[in-house]
């Protein structure tokens, strides 16, 4: 259906407006109540203005970005509204001019018109929040980086904010402050994370130096309130300094756990705003057991609130993660056979091709269960085992979905031992790779696991009886992360083909480092022969979105902090659920100082993980059949 160019904008009463929630949406001091606009031109910097649409526009959806001159203005449609915000531009010279129309995952460039993808409204935007995303551009920012000297925050959270920059996605008046114990100063400092900040298109190596500007760097003890307080009273000072009512904090925990509480404490104290909201990114690992993750939750409980941290699980900010939910509830050929009665094993797999390298130290006090398991492939099937969420109109689908999450871990038992198996890397001495207990910075004779399979069971009516299994380990054969949904042979097949083996049929999301979903289906192989083969339906990003760049988990995720967004952060009862599944084997593999099978340096892992995992079921293909991937360029924030 064409879309409508030129729309007749009339401009809206400034009573009541027809769609409570989108003026509620909308924040009193954006909205001018001057007299009313009728062309963008007129509309002063920053500010909102509500247009109604002739009567041909309703049922459409869109959200589109036009830059005219200095000035963004973000359109958005919905309801037969047209909500238009205007932005400082911050845009390159050659962009301006040109309006961003996106329709079926492209871009077209086009010239300054309207055009909007014939996509129903209500479904477009079912969350008050899509369309509050722009207000927090228009106040100040400021990112509180702790540990800003160490390698997570040089190697993720700077280059995230850098590429959140470089597309428009930090206010104007943003300022990062970086702080650890080190003593340097801003220009040293600037010269350690600038080798990380990488820019990948001459637009992006122009903003290089104006974002390197706004980082700036303090040192001070993390338990002292006092220190803290200076570099609060600073903050302060520049955010009035901007010029603006509201200004924001975003507090990044770039430290270990240990740490959490001292400078929490600190920070509340003499760090926090309150001319705009306070939020906390903190990262894992979330305690050792249940026994310290109920302590570190209790004390962080007494100094935020729920909604104030966001407990930040990088897995859950990955393209095809977050595809889940869209391929599971989108698509009406899914959800009626995601259940026992047609799926036979789920399987969710992490792989590394390299060592400790030189990290051995950190990686012994928590092994590959901790590190991997615990967190990255729980919440993966968590987001696969859970039932659709029951979402009331126009509020935050936030909890809705983690409410339901909590419900899948919640009937999962304790895993046995017996439904477990645990590996320890050998050298490979003709590839000159060290073993584990070669690792210098590992203690001797470390019973450590760098590999683990293990199978649970979620004791639902939709999934009783399915087994739900997990592989992760280092110095494997390949570097992979992917979720494998087998399904049962459909009935009577076996009569209808006697004497042909049918294959099995699977569902693959590939999550890295080549992002795909792929269907395994059966047909008939060319020929005068009835022989039924593996062919697949195939679903590759470097394909399908030729030239799409997709974005970083890190960027992604600090974006929804950004905008209030929780829905892919880790629930205090998440983690509780999740430990309570995972303590006990934890507490009987180390009281028991459980030895771990050795397997060699770029291999599958021992034998045994393949014979627990035919064992409940799962099928290989025994090397008949490969999927090919296409490559593409994935960041890795």
């Amino acid at each position: 259906m064409a879309s409508p160019q030129h729309p007749q904008l009339s401009p809206v009463s400034r009573g009541p407006t027809p769609i409570p929630s989108l003026r509620s949406a909308i924040s009193p001091s954006m909205v001018k109540r001057t007299p009313p606009v009728t062309s963008m031109s007129q509309m002063p910097l920053p500010s909102v203005a509500l247009f109604s649409l002739p009567s041909n526009w309703k049922g459409y959806g869109a959200s589109v970005s036009l830059a005219l001159a200095e000035t963004t203005y973000r359109l958005e449609a919905f309801g037969g509204q047209l909500l238009i915000c205007t932005l400082n531009a911050n845009l390159p010279p050659k962009e301006r001019n040109q309006i961003h129309h996106f329709k079926n995952g492209n871009s077209d460039r086009q010239s300054p018109t309207m055009s909007f993808s014939d996509t129903n409204s209500e479904k477009e935007f079912p969350n008050v929040d899509e369309h509050n995303a722009c207000e927090y551009l228009h106040a100040a920012l400021t990112v509180f980086v702790i540990g800003a000297s160490g390698d997570l925050a040089k190697k993720k959270t700077y280059p995230s904010l850098f590429a959140l920059y470089t597309s428009g996605y930090l206010p104007e008046h943003v300022v990062i402050v970086g702080f650890a114990r080190s003593k340097k100063n801003d220009d040293d400092f600037r010269a350690q994370i600038a080798p990380y900040i990488k820019p990948t298109t001459s637009e992006t190596e122009a903003k290089k130096d104006a974002f390197l500007n706004k980082c700036i760097y303090r040192s001070g003890d993390y338990d002292s309130a006092e220190e803290v307080g200076k570099v609060g009273k600073e903050m302060e000072a520049l955010e009035e300094a901007h010029g603006t009512s509201v200004a924001n904090r975003l507090f990044y925990f770039a430290i270990p756990p240990t740490i959490f509480v001292p400078i929490g404490t600190s920070i509340k104290k003499a760090a926090l705003t309150s001319r705009g909201w306070n939020r906390l990114i903190v990262e894992k690992p979330f305690g050792r057991d249940l026994e310290s993750f109920n302590k570190l939750s209790k004390d962080m409980g007494a100094l935020y609130a729920e909604d104030e941290i966001y407990r930040i699980d990088h897995y859950l900010g990955k393209e095809m993660v977050q595809n889940l939910l869209v391929l599971r509830f989108g698509n009406a050929i899914f959800e009626p056979i995601w259940n026992r009665n047609y799926v036979s094993s789920v399987s969710i797999t992490f792989k590394e091709d390299f060592g400790t390298q030189g990290r051995g130290g950190y990686f012994d006090s928590y092994g590959i269960i901790r590190d991997v398991m615990q967190n990255h492939l729980l919440q993966v099937l968590s987001l696969i085992a859970m039932e659709p969420p029951v979402m009331a109109a126009g509020k935050d689908y936030s909890n809705y979905i983690r409410d339901e999450k909590v419900k899948a871990l919640n009937c999962i038992e304790p895993i046995k031992l017996e439904n477990t198996v645990l590996g320890q890397y050998q050298g490979d001495k003709k590839r000159n790779e060290p073993g584990y207990l070669e690792d210098p910075t590992v203690p001797k004779g470390s019973v450590t696991p760098t590999f683990a399979t293990t199978v649970m069971y979620v004791n639902n009516p939709r999934w009783a009886g399915v087994p739900f299994i997990m592989k992760a380990g280092k110095a494997l054969n390949e570097q992979k992360g992917e979720i494998r949904v087998q399904f049962r042979p459909p009935p009577g097949a076996e009569h209808m083909f006697p004497g042909v083996k049918i294959p099995v049929q699977e569902l693959v999301l590939r999550l890295q480092p080549e992002e795909a979903v792929y269907m395994k289906m059966n047909m008939k192989s060319p020929g005068l022969q009835t022989q039924a083969i593996s062919s697949e339906l195939n679903l590759s990003y470097s394909e399908r979105y030729e030239g799409a760049e997709v974005p970083g988990a890190y960027t992604r995720l600090i974006l929804d902090v950004l905008r209030g967004k929780q829905a892919a952060f880790v629930r205090d009862d998440e983690l509780r659920a999740a430990w309570k599944i995972f303590t006990p084997l934890l507490d009987e593999i180390e009281c028991q100082k459980i030895k771990p099978l050795p397997y060699a340096f770029g291999s599958r892992g021992p034998k045994e993980s393949d014979k627990l995992i035919n064992k409940v079921g799962f099928q290989y293909h025994n090397g008949a059949y490969q999927w090919q991937p296409r490559g593409r360029t994935t960041s890795a924030l």
